[in-house]
């Protein structure tokens, strides 16, 4: 079998068959070089041939091992009188995998073919771990998903009281917004009050109009000086120096969790709108049409869930670009550990801007990722390294990673309550008013720490940067 075999023939078919493999690169360089230290040696070139190839099984997870190292961190496997329920990877039915007769067995159709143990089963033995004492005794250790439970007195405490807490800290968040100097024609609204009712109404989930009643209330007990019309919001609203303002307000209402969030996940999502875009296919000559969206991006805390900074903008904007601007401006209130995020964001200037902050990033990799470097990109350590702990060190990297579900969280918990749609018309309009949905959603995570955490929140004065309050424009009534 090995008569013809030599060095050269055997590394070439090595490398050919590693090209595919996720170790490839890992596990190439070293078997050849211990290939060609002990074959002149020996010189017996089959012997360290099947010596290497007991390494090579020894050493290297097949994919079935793999996916099953996957399942078990992913989905939920629980046990019935039959044996173990293991959902598909394909999320098409579930299988059932027994362990309790001598031989593992599945019903799934790999297993069937093969009979050899298949990722379904080397998903429950990641979940069960044997440990056989010498009396000859078994015992099962099963990983549990760990839950909390709900402190219904503070939750309870905090959601009667939320609507007064939420006035007291958006009044105090706006008292600090420093009026333009006023320089000619009509009178001014005080800005801090416009905000004050931008956020307000964004908090009731009314329209402008229905909402008239509620400001004219605020003003009657003392929160704001001058109730503005809703033609004056609406004005206001469209203006494009408003945005750095919100962002602004957005940061600072997180400021009082500094010292409770150190790890952070990041994602996106979109709010939808009123608006769509329409244009003329002259190929099948008719016209077509598809409703806009605006994108937001944020990064969280994980624990509290209060947003740390943010990114809207009203069209399609890629993931990874965003990254770097919300982790800067996080950086300048929080200390960083840890900042989880999915693969849209795996790129290596994400990876060196988060460990530039003294923080790790937990985001998996791309199916075509490498952990060197390749004929276009320079070899990368920072890159190398998270690629083989990601690869290697799956549970350990997924228990990181699955932080990033409270991302998913925080944008649920922004629409479910203050709507997932926006009702302005204009794309700037639209961005602020998803702004002032999370400022509103910053607020209500603030005052259920209240009850929770026993913080006193309180605000640095803020300073505008830019005079944010709009043109004069004339010919239009109060």
């Amino acid at each position: 079998m090995f008569a013809s075999l030599t060095l050269e023939c055997f590394e070439c078919s090595l490398r050919h068959s590693f090209t595919s493999s996720l170790f490839s690169y890992y596990y190439y360089t070293p078997i050849v070089n211990i290939i060609k230290a002990y074959t002149p040696l020996t010189n017996n070139l089959p012997y360290v041939i099947l010596t290497v190839g007991k390494l090579i099984r020894g050493f290297i997870m097949d994919a079935r091992q793999e996916k099953g190292l996957v399942i078990a961190a992913t989905s939920k496997i629980e046990q019935n009188r039959l044996g173990w329920k293991v959902p598909s990877q394909s999320g098409n039915g579930t299988y059932v995998v027994n362990l309790d007769h001598g031989q593992p067995y599945c019903t799934c159709p790999d297993y069937e073919k093969r009979h050899q143990p298949c990722k379904h089963i080397h998903a429950v033995e990641y979940v069960i771990q044997r440990e056989t004492k010498p009396d000859g005794t078994t015992t099962y250790t099963e990983s549990v998903k760990v839950t909390y439970n709900q402190g219904w007195t503070a939750y309870n405490e905090a959601q009667t009281h939320e609507q007064e807490h939420f006035v007291s800290l958006l009044r105090d968040l706006c008292n600090g917004i420093e009026q333009p100097d006023y320089r000619f024609g009509r009178p001014r609204l005080p800005l801090a009050d416009v905000v004050f009712g931008l956020a307000f109404k964004a908090y009731s989930t009314m329209s402008g109009r229905r909402f008239t009643s509620a400001l004219k209330e605020a003003q009657t007990n003392g929160l704001i000086s001058k109730a503005a019309h809703y033609n004056s919001a609406f004005r206001y609203l469209e203006n494009p120096e408003l945005t750095p303002l919100l962002k602004s307000l957005i940061e600072q209402s997180a400021s009082p969790l500094k010292a409770i969030e150190t790890d952070f996940a990041v994602d996106s999502s979109g709010f939808s709108t009123k608006t769509y875009s329409r244009w003329f296919d002259h190929k099948y000559g008719k016209q077509h049409s598809r409703q806009r969206w605006v994108k937001t991006h944020l990064m969280c805390g994980v624990k509290t869930h209060i947003v740390t900074s943010v990114e809207a903008t009203p069209y399609e904007s890629a993931d990874t670009v965003q990254l770097v601007p919300l982790l800067n401006k996080t950086a300048e209130t929080f200390p960083i550990n840890e900042v989880s995020a999915d693969k849209a964001y795996s790129s290596r200037r994400n990876l060196h801007a988060i460990q530039a902050i003294g923080g790790t990033a937990y985001i998996p990799f791309k199916n075509n990722a490498k952990g060197m470097g390749s004929a276009t990109t320079a070899f990368d350590g920072l890159w190398y390294k998270m690629w083989h702990y990601f690869s290697f060190n799956r549970e350990a990297f997924l228990q990181h990673y699955h932080k990033r579900s409270n991302v998913e969280t925080v944008f649920s918990m922004i629409k479910a309550k203050f709507g997932s749609s926006v009702r302005a018309k204009t794309p700037t309009a639209q961005v602020n008013e998803v702004l002032c949905k999370v400022l509103c959603h910053n607020i209500c995570v603030l005052i259920q720490s209240i009850y929770e955490l026993g913080i006193e929140p309180t605000f640095r004065t803020f300073e505008a940067k830019e005079p944010v309050a709009p043109k004069v424009i004339d010919n239009w009534e109060l």
